[in-house]
Protein backbone atom coordinates (compact mmCIF):
# COMPACT_ATOMS: atom_id res chain seq x y z
CA UNK A 1 0.00 0.00 0.00
CA UNK A 2 1.45 3.61 -0.59
CA UNK A 3 0.19 7.25 -0.25
CA UNK A 4 -0.46 9.53 -2.41
CA UNK A 5 0.00 12.31 0.53
CA UNK A 6 2.66 10.96 2.77
CA UNK A 7 2.90 13.91 4.38
CA UNK A 8 -0.58 13.79 6.21
CA UNK A 9 0.33 10.91 7.91
CA UNK A 10 3.44 11.78 8.65
CA UNK A 11 2.23 15.01 10.56
CA UNK A 12 -1.78 13.80 10.87
CA UNK A 13 -0.74 10.73 12.87
CA UNK A 14 1.57 12.16 14.98
CA UNK A 15 -1.26 14.98 15.98
CA UNK A 16 -3.79 12.29 16.48
CA UNK A 17 -1.94 9.88 18.70
CA UNK A 18 -1.18 12.71 21.15
CA UNK A 19 -4.89 14.46 20.90
CA UNK A 20 -6.20 10.79 21.51
CA UNK A 21 -3.72 10.50 24.68
CA UNK A 22 -5.08 13.94 25.93
CA UNK A 23 -8.23 13.50 25.27
CA UNK A 24 -8.44 9.51 27.27
CA UNK A 25 -6.25 11.22 29.90
CA UNK A 26 -8.53 13.92 30.79
CA UNK A 27 -12.11 11.38 30.53
CA UNK A 28 -10.10 9.23 33.14
CA UNK A 29 -9.27 12.06 35.81
CA UNK A 30 -12.80 13.29 35.34
CA UNK A 31 -13.76 9.88 35.86
CA UNK A 32 -11.73 9.79 38.84
CA UNK A 33 -13.05 13.25 40.74
CA UNK A 34 -16.38 11.61 39.83
CA UNK A 35 -15.96 8.86 42.27
CA UNK A 36 -13.99 11.31 44.81
CA UNK A 37 -17.56 13.13 44.84
CA UNK A 38 -19.83 10.22 45.27
CA UNK A 39 -17.63 9.70 48.33
CA UNK A 40 -19.21 5.64 49.64
CA UNK A 41 -21.52 6.24 46.51
CA UNK A 42 -21.05 4.63 43.11
CA UNK A 43 -21.45 7.37 40.76
CA UNK A 44 -23.89 5.54 38.58
CA UNK A 45 -25.92 6.02 41.77
CA UNK A 46 -25.50 10.08 42.24
CA UNK A 47 -25.99 10.50 38.50
CA UNK A 48 -28.35 8.45 37.05
CA UNK A 49 -27.35 7.22 33.52
CA UNK A 50 -23.50 7.53 33.86
CA UNK A 51 -22.07 4.23 32.93
CA UNK A 52 -18.71 4.96 32.87
CA UNK A 53 -17.83 1.71 30.40
CA UNK A 54 -20.08 3.25 27.37
CA UNK A 55 -18.66 6.83 28.19
CA UNK A 56 -15.05 5.10 27.43
CA UNK A 57 -16.23 2.78 24.44
CA UNK A 58 -17.47 6.22 23.09
CA UNK A 59 -15.02 7.84 23.32
CA UNK A 60 -12.76 4.96 22.03
CA UNK A 61 -14.90 4.83 18.38
CA UNK A 62 -14.69 8.61 18.07
CA UNK A 63 -11.04 8.64 18.67
CA UNK A 64 -10.70 5.36 16.36
CA UNK A 65 -12.75 7.63 13.63
CA UNK A 66 -11.20 10.13 13.69
CA UNK A 67 -7.50 8.22 12.63
CA UNK A 68 -9.53 6.56 10.03
CA UNK A 69 -10.30 9.59 8.49
CA UNK A 70 -6.72 11.16 9.21
CA UNK A 71 -5.70 7.85 6.80
CA UNK A 72 -8.23 8.47 4.33
CA UNK A 73 -7.01 12.29 4.04
CA UNK A 74 -3.34 10.69 3.02
CA UNK A 75 -5.14 8.83 -0.13
CA UNK A 76 -4.36 5.08 0.39
CA UNK A 77 -3.48 3.51 -2.78
CA UNK A 78 -3.32 0.10 -3.77
CA UNK A 79 -3.80 -1.92 -6.80
CA UNK A 80 -3.50 -0.66 -10.54
CA UNK A 81 -5.41 -0.18 -13.39
CA UNK A 82 -4.05 1.23 -17.39
CA UNK A 83 -5.65 4.35 -19.06
CA UNK A 84 -4.59 5.66 -22.28
CA UNK A 85 -2.76 9.61 -21.84
CA UNK A 86 -3.01 11.56 -24.71
CA UNK A 87 -0.88 14.69 -24.86
CA UNK A 88 -1.99 18.05 -27.26
CA UNK A 89 -0.28 20.76 -28.21
CA UNK A 90 1.30 23.31 -30.44
CA UNK A 91 4.16 23.84 -32.53
CA UNK A 92 6.26 26.50 -31.15
CA UNK A 93 9.50 27.97 -32.12
CA UNK A 94 11.26 31.02 -30.66
CA UNK A 95 13.43 33.24 -32.47
CA UNK A 96 15.61 35.14 -30.13
CA UNK A 97 17.81 38.18 -30.84
CA UNK A 98 21.41 37.79 -29.76
CA UNK A 99 23.01 40.88 -31.58
CA UNK A 100 24.69 43.62 -30.60
CA UNK A 101 21.96 46.12 -29.87
CA UNK A 102 20.24 43.16 -27.42
CA UNK A 103 23.66 44.96 -24.81
CA UNK A 104 21.53 47.66 -24.52
CA UNK A 105 20.60 48.66 -20.84
CA UNK A 106 17.25 50.68 -21.83
CA UNK A 107 15.27 47.34 -20.31
CA UNK A 108 17.69 46.89 -17.57
CA UNK A 109 19.79 45.01 -16.94
CA UNK A 110 20.09 44.97 -20.93
CA UNK A 111 17.60 43.81 -23.63
CA UNK A 112 19.15 40.07 -24.06
CA UNK A 113 18.33 39.48 -20.09
CA UNK A 114 15.03 40.80 -19.90
CA UNK A 115 14.17 38.56 -23.28
CA UNK A 116 15.61 35.51 -21.38
CA UNK A 117 13.26 36.40 -18.33
CA UNK A 118 10.38 36.71 -20.90
CA UNK A 119 11.39 32.72 -22.02
CA UNK A 120 11.52 31.56 -18.76
CA UNK A 121 7.71 33.10 -18.01
CA UNK A 122 6.43 31.72 -21.30
CA UNK A 123 7.59 28.09 -20.14
CA UNK A 124 6.04 28.44 -16.93
CA UNK A 125 2.81 28.94 -18.86
CA UNK A 126 2.74 26.06 -21.74
CA UNK A 127 1.12 22.77 -20.88
CA UNK A 128 2.26 20.11 -23.51
CA UNK A 129 3.30 22.19 -26.30
CA UNK A 130 6.38 21.66 -27.82
CA UNK A 131 9.42 24.38 -28.22
CA UNK A 132 11.97 25.17 -29.96
CA UNK A 133 14.91 27.85 -29.67
CA UNK A 134 16.70 29.80 -32.94
CA UNK A 135 19.22 32.33 -31.42
CA UNK A 136 19.93 35.02 -34.11
CA UNK A 137 21.90 37.73 -35.41
CA UNK A 138 23.36 38.08 -38.88
CA UNK A 139 23.03 34.41 -38.86
CA UNK A 140 20.60 31.96 -37.45
CA UNK A 141 20.61 28.63 -35.72
CA UNK A 142 18.39 25.96 -33.87
CA UNK A 143 20.37 25.28 -30.92
CA UNK A 144 17.25 23.59 -29.28
CA UNK A 145 14.97 21.66 -31.64
CA UNK A 146 11.14 21.26 -30.84
CA UNK A 147 10.29 19.74 -27.74
CA UNK A 148 8.32 19.77 -24.26
CA UNK A 149 11.38 19.32 -22.25
CA UNK A 150 11.27 22.45 -20.92
CA UNK A 151 14.10 22.53 -18.87
CA UNK A 152 16.17 21.85 -21.87
CA UNK A 153 14.48 25.01 -23.82
CA UNK A 154 15.46 27.09 -20.40
CA UNK A 155 18.28 26.00 -20.56
CA UNK A 156 19.63 26.86 -23.74
CA UNK A 157 17.99 30.33 -23.21
CA UNK A 158 20.21 30.93 -20.41
CA UNK A 159 23.05 30.23 -22.52
CA UNK A 160 22.60 32.35 -25.54
CA UNK A 161 24.99 35.40 -25.59
CA UNK A 162 25.65 37.96 -27.97
CA UNK A 163 28.59 37.10 -30.13
CA UNK A 164 27.16 33.21 -30.25
CA UNK A 165 26.33 33.99 -34.01
CA UNK A 166 29.56 34.73 -35.52
CA UNK A 167 27.86 36.75 -38.51
CA UNK A 168 27.26 39.93 -36.91
CA UNK A 169 24.15 42.42 -37.66
CA UNK A 170 20.35 41.33 -37.69
CA UNK A 171 18.50 39.41 -39.71
CA UNK A 172 14.97 38.10 -38.91
CA UNK A 173 14.68 36.84 -42.47
CA UNK A 174 17.24 34.23 -41.70
CA UNK A 175 15.84 33.43 -38.39
CA UNK A 176 12.65 32.62 -39.67
CA UNK A 177 13.87 30.60 -42.42
CA UNK A 178 15.77 28.56 -40.14
CA UNK A 179 12.07 27.74 -38.30
CA UNK A 180 10.75 27.06 -41.15
CA UNK A 181 13.25 24.64 -42.44
CA UNK A 182 13.96 22.45 -38.87
CA UNK A 183 10.79 23.38 -37.08
CA UNK A 184 7.84 23.64 -39.99
CA UNK A 185 8.94 21.86 -42.56
CA UNK A 186 6.30 21.64 -45.71
CA UNK A 187 5.87 17.81 -45.82
CA UNK A 188 5.41 15.97 -42.75
CA UNK A 189 5.15 11.81 -42.14
CA UNK A 190 1.70 11.00 -42.59
CA UNK A 191 2.38 8.44 -40.21
CA UNK A 192 3.61 10.65 -37.39
CA UNK A 193 2.14 13.68 -38.12
CA UNK A 194 -0.83 13.04 -35.90
CA UNK A 195 -3.84 15.59 -35.44
CA UNK A 196 -3.07 19.27 -37.46
CA UNK A 197 -1.91 21.68 -34.50
CA UNK A 198 -1.44 24.94 -35.06
CA UNK A 199 1.82 26.69 -35.62
CA UNK A 200 3.55 29.80 -34.02
CA UNK A 201 6.83 31.54 -33.98
CA UNK A 202 7.57 34.08 -30.86
CA UNK A 203 10.23 36.70 -32.36
CA UNK A 204 12.14 38.43 -29.65
CA UNK A 205 13.92 41.63 -30.44
CA UNK A 206 14.37 45.12 -30.37
CA UNK A 207 12.87 45.20 -34.09
CA UNK A 208 16.36 46.29 -35.45
CA UNK A 209 16.31 43.82 -38.66
CA UNK A 210 19.40 45.65 -40.44
CA UNK A 211 19.01 42.96 -43.70
CA UNK A 212 15.21 44.03 -44.33
CA UNK A 213 14.37 40.09 -45.07
CA UNK A 214 11.27 39.96 -42.18
CA UNK A 215 8.38 41.45 -43.94
CA UNK A 216 9.43 39.12 -47.49
CA UNK A 217 8.47 36.24 -45.31
CA UNK A 218 4.99 37.12 -44.66
CA UNK A 219 3.67 35.65 -47.74
CA UNK A 220 5.04 32.56 -47.23
CA UNK A 221 4.18 32.37 -43.37
CA UNK A 222 0.63 32.82 -44.51
CA UNK A 223 0.47 30.59 -47.37
CA UNK A 224 2.07 27.63 -44.53
CA UNK A 225 -0.26 29.31 -41.63
CA UNK A 226 1.87 29.78 -39.29
CA UNK A 227 1.61 33.03 -36.90
CA UNK A 228 4.42 35.55 -35.76
CA UNK A 229 3.87 36.82 -32.35
CA UNK A 230 6.14 39.43 -31.39
CA UNK A 231 7.85 40.92 -27.98
CA UNK A 232 9.91 43.83 -28.56
CA UNK A 233 12.18 45.00 -25.91
CA UNK A 234 13.76 48.32 -25.40
CA UNK A 235 12.51 52.14 -25.49
CA UNK A 236 11.71 54.27 -28.77
CA UNK A 237 14.02 56.79 -27.25
CA UNK A 238 17.30 54.20 -27.63
CA UNK A 239 20.13 53.57 -25.90
CA UNK A 240 23.48 53.53 -26.46
CA UNK A 241 25.69 50.33 -26.66
CA UNK A 242 28.33 49.64 -24.16
CA UNK A 243 31.55 49.38 -24.98
CA UNK A 244 33.48 46.33 -24.86
CA UNK A 245 35.86 46.18 -21.76
CA UNK A 246 35.30 48.62 -18.87
CA UNK A 247 33.67 51.99 -19.47
CA UNK A 248 33.10 53.69 -22.67
CA UNK A 249 30.25 53.05 -25.75
CA UNK A 250 30.69 51.17 -28.65
CA UNK A 251 31.71 53.10 -31.92
CA UNK A 252 31.21 52.62 -35.47
CA UNK A 253 33.73 52.21 -38.41
CA UNK A 254 33.80 56.02 -38.16
CA UNK A 255 33.92 55.79 -34.98
CA UNK A 256 31.00 57.77 -34.20
CA UNK A 257 28.91 56.35 -31.08
CA UNK A 258 26.40 53.59 -32.02
CA UNK A 259 23.01 54.50 -30.33
CA UNK A 260 20.51 52.15 -30.77
CA UNK A 261 16.72 52.20 -30.28
CA UNK A 262 13.44 49.68 -30.52
CA UNK A 263 11.85 49.43 -33.84
CA UNK A 264 8.03 48.33 -33.56
CA UNK A 265 6.97 48.94 -37.38
CA UNK A 266 8.02 45.83 -38.53
CA UNK A 267 7.37 43.72 -35.77
CA UNK A 268 3.50 44.99 -35.68
CA UNK A 269 3.38 44.79 -39.62
CA UNK A 270 4.52 40.70 -39.03
CA UNK A 271 2.44 39.88 -36.25
CA UNK A 272 -0.52 41.57 -37.54
CA UNK A 273 -0.25 40.13 -41.26
CA UNK A 274 0.12 36.55 -39.82
CA UNK A 275 -2.74 36.70 -37.37
CA UNK A 276 -0.16 36.61 -34.12
CA UNK A 277 0.09 39.32 -31.36
CA UNK A 278 2.12 42.15 -30.85
CA UNK A 279 3.26 43.12 -27.22
CA UNK A 280 6.19 45.44 -26.04
CA UNK A 281 8.05 44.47 -23.04
CA UNK A 282 8.53 47.01 -20.06
CA UNK A 283 10.29 47.26 -16.61
CA UNK A 284 8.31 44.11 -14.57
CA UNK A 285 6.11 43.15 -17.92
CA UNK A 286 8.41 40.58 -20.45
CA UNK A 287 5.20 41.14 -22.25
CA UNK A 288 4.50 37.38 -22.27
CA UNK A 289 1.37 37.69 -20.41
CA UNK A 290 -0.38 39.23 -23.13
CA UNK A 291 1.27 37.06 -25.78
CA UNK A 292 -0.39 33.97 -23.62
CA UNK A 293 -3.74 35.46 -23.38
CA UNK A 294 -3.79 37.15 -26.71
CA UNK A 295 -2.70 34.47 -28.97
CA UNK A 296 -1.34 31.21 -27.67
CA UNK A 297 -4.24 29.93 -25.52
CA UNK A 298 -6.80 30.10 -28.11
CA UNK A 299 -4.91 28.17 -30.40
CA UNK A 300 -5.72 24.69 -31.87
CA UNK A 301 -3.42 22.07 -29.87
CA UNK A 302 -3.17 18.94 -31.98
CA UNK A 303 -2.81 15.51 -30.57
CA UNK A 304 1.00 14.59 -30.05
CA UNK A 305 0.90 11.15 -28.61
CA UNK A 306 -0.64 8.88 -26.69
CA UNK A 307 0.54 6.10 -24.27
CA UNK A 308 -0.37 4.20 -22.31
CA UNK A 309 -0.21 4.83 -18.06
CA UNK A 310 -0.15 3.22 -14.84
CA UNK A 311 -2.57 4.51 -12.44
CA UNK A 312 -3.23 3.37 -8.92
CA UNK A 313 -6.19 2.83 -7.42
CA UNK A 314 -7.20 5.32 -4.53
CA UNK A 315 -8.90 3.20 -1.99
CA UNK A 316 -9.35 6.57 0.57
CA UNK A 317 -13.07 5.48 0.34
CA UNK A 318 -12.80 2.27 2.37
CA UNK A 319 -11.33 3.80 5.46
CA UNK A 320 -13.80 7.18 4.89
CA UNK A 321 -16.71 4.34 4.99
CA UNK A 322 -15.18 2.72 8.10
CA UNK A 323 -14.90 5.73 10.38
CA UNK A 324 -18.75 6.60 9.17
CA UNK A 325 -19.39 3.29 10.27
CA UNK A 326 -17.59 3.57 13.86
CA UNK A 327 -19.30 7.02 14.16
CA UNK A 328 -23.01 5.58 13.64
CA UNK A 329 -21.90 3.01 15.77
CA UNK A 330 -21.12 4.95 18.87
CA UNK A 331 -24.28 7.26 18.09
CA UNK A 332 -26.52 4.20 18.11
CA UNK A 333 -26.77 3.76 21.74
CA UNK A 334 -27.30 7.02 22.58
CA UNK A 335 -30.38 7.62 20.56
CA UNK A 336 -31.46 3.99 22.00
CA UNK A 337 -31.17 5.47 25.92
CA UNK A 338 -32.71 9.27 24.97
CA UNK A 339 -36.09 6.63 23.14
CA UNK A 340 -35.96 4.82 26.32
CA UNK A 341 -35.73 7.69 28.65
CA UNK A 342 -38.70 9.51 26.59
CA UNK A 343 -40.95 6.24 26.66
Amino acid sequence: MTFALPGVLLFGLPLWLAGSLAVWSFSRRRAEKLRVLAGAFAPEERTPGYRPGARAGRLALRLAALGLLVVALARPQWGVHWVEVRNRGLDLVILLDTSRSMLAPDAPPSRLQQAKWGIHDLLGKLRGDRVGLVPFAGGAVMTCPPTADYAAVAMFADDAHVGMIPRGGTDVGRAIDVALEQAFPEKEDEESAGEESDKVILLITDGEDLAGGATNRIETLKARGIRVCAVGIGTAEGELLPGEGDGGYFKDRKGAVVKTRLDEGPLKALALATGGTYARAAAGDTGVERIVADCLEGLKRGERESRIAEVREERYAVFALAAFLLLLLEAVPASVVRAKRQN
